[in-house]
């Protein structure tokens, strides 16, 4: 389920190139900066705390981070966020979150991705439906890992659900303050977060034959070249 992929994009981020890791800085940056927006001080902007958490998960230095805090908040107005939806390959529903300051470019990368590999965009509303926002923070099974407490905890601070797979996840409402309540509570407690954000969780998944699997990840690299694109969420089975 939604814990294995998780766990999956996190494995999936250690393994990147430096190349493909100076473009997830980039990415990052920019969620940084635009949650800037709303304030500069982290601990009254949950948005921009969970945008430095999201940057330290991933080894951003600190340094950069800095840096990043440091530009005057007039940096972010370039920036807005946009979000496209459609199917790929097979009939999987494929949303696509991007932080751009050129949308005619944004629009045609993306089209483009889709119309390339079997896809079609869809209107707003398209397929969002059939997701669901939940919070979602990711622990991190180390020797001493004891999945009892991990859930005793969860329920002292009222976490909604929590699932044991390769990794522990625990899930959350759907705001950036509620993710960084609760995954400092278990940060607090000594366990090891691997991630912490709001996520959009498939209602249900679609399963690909290998042909069109392959097809669905030539899509989703494609995708990765923009600079644009900050996040690709689907609901292909793992």
């Amino acid at each position: 389920m939604s814990g294995h992929s998780k766990w999956n994009n996190i494995k999936g981020r250690k393994e990147k190139s430096d190349a493909q890791r100076a473009k997830i800085f980039t990415m990052l940056g920019r969620q940084i900066m635009v949650a800037m927006a709303s304030g500069a001080d982290p601990d009254s902007n949950p948005s921009l705390k969970n945008a430095i958490q999201k940057a330290k998960q991933n080894n951003m230095p600190n340094d950069k981070i800095k840096a990043l805090l440091e530009k005057n908040n007039k940096d972010t107005s370039n920036y807005t966020e946009s979000v496209y939806e459609g199917y790929g390959v097979g009939g999987v529903a494929v949303v696509v979150k991007c932080l751009t300051d050129n949308k005619n470019r944004t629009i045609s990368d993306v089209r483009h991705a889709f119309d390339k590999f079997g896809g079609s965009l869809g209107a707003t509303g398209s397929v969002t439906y059939m997701f669901e926002n939940k919070g979602v923070v990711v622990l991190e099974k180390t020797a001493d890992f004891d999945a009892d407490k991990a859930m005793e905890l969860a329920l002292e601070v009222e976490a909604l659900d929590c699932e044991d797979d390769e990794v522990f996840t625990v899930y959350t409402e759907p705001t950036a303050s509620e993710v960084n309540r609760v995954g400092g509570a278990f940060a607090d407690n000594g366990y090891t977060v691997l991630s912490s954000e709001v996520e959009m969780i498939p209602q249900n998944y679609v399963t690909l034959n290998e042909h069109q699997r392959e097809t669905f990840e030539k899509m989703l690299a494609k995708l990765d070249e923009s600079d644009d694109v900050q996040e690709v969420i689907h609901n292909l089975e793992d």
